[in-house]
């Protein structure tokens, strides 16, 4: 709850004043479909989220005479899923989430987490990240699909490994040291990815053609 409602609740009100000094500006928080539906465990989680839900409709409507847009970005249950087609009155789009639509949702998270401090074992905004922490928080709160906790364990989904030049935005990246999985990253495109480097660092983007992940780029996986 701290993580997921009150640190959504001060971020929005932070830039909720930044941004009626410079006249405007989008505010985009991110649930997932336990924060509109109840599910039989997670009792915190969902709470948290349909919170947040409750918090983004009163800041748009507080915001809106500042010219400050909130919106929340809701992925649910993905068309991969055998779901029935959603009833059209309760879904715009009249389908079921896209794995490209959750992959985007995935990409925008990540980005947003850039200069969080790493901290070895973290996996929350509040505490930081280490590698796997990030990648497991990011596709838990923006698609809603929980990941293996170790890079290692990360690796092992799914059988087809990609190669660089096919590699898609969302996708996982995987490099090895000492003869084994060590590190992962989100990519996000034009051969840059998204990760918790090491201890000291902060989350940030890199280039697969930089010196060292080009030597230590092993594949990379798609899980969405």
């Amino acid at each position: 709850v701290d993580v997921n409602l009150t640190g959504a609740f001060f971020m929005t009100q932070l830039l909720g004043r930044v941004m009626r000094d410079e006249g405007g500006g989008s505010i985009v928080n991110f649930i997932v479909s336990s924060g509109r539906e109840t599910m039989p465990t997670g009792i915190g989680y969902t709470a948290a989220k349909t919170g947040v839900l409750g918090l983004t409709q009163q800041a748009a409507l507080e915001y809106a005479p500042h010219r400050i847009r909130v919106n929340t970005v809701c992925i649910g249950a993905l068309e991969e899923e055998d779901m029935p087609t959603p009833d059209a009155a309760h879904v715009p789009l009249g389908r079921l989430a896209s794995p490209e639509d959750a992959a985007n949702a995935v990409l925008f998270r990540a980005m947003s987490l850039v200069g969080t401090p790493y901290r070895y074992g973290g996996n929350t905004p509040d505490g930081g990240f280490d590698c796997s922490g990030l990648v497991g928080y990011v596709f838990r709160d923006a698609a809603g699909l929980t990941l293996p906790r170790s890079s290692t364990a990360m690796s092992e989904l799914g059988e087809r490994k990609l190669a660089g030049d096919t590699l898609q935005s969302g996708d996982l990246v995987f490099f090895r040291a000492h003869r084994r999985i060590s590190h992962v990253g989100i990519y996000v495109g034009e051969r840059r990815f998204v990760h918790a480097p090491n201890s000291g660092g902060t989350v940030r983007l890199d280039s697969l053609d930089g010196a060292w992940w080009r030597e230590h780029f092993v594949f990379g996986k798609r899980v969405l």
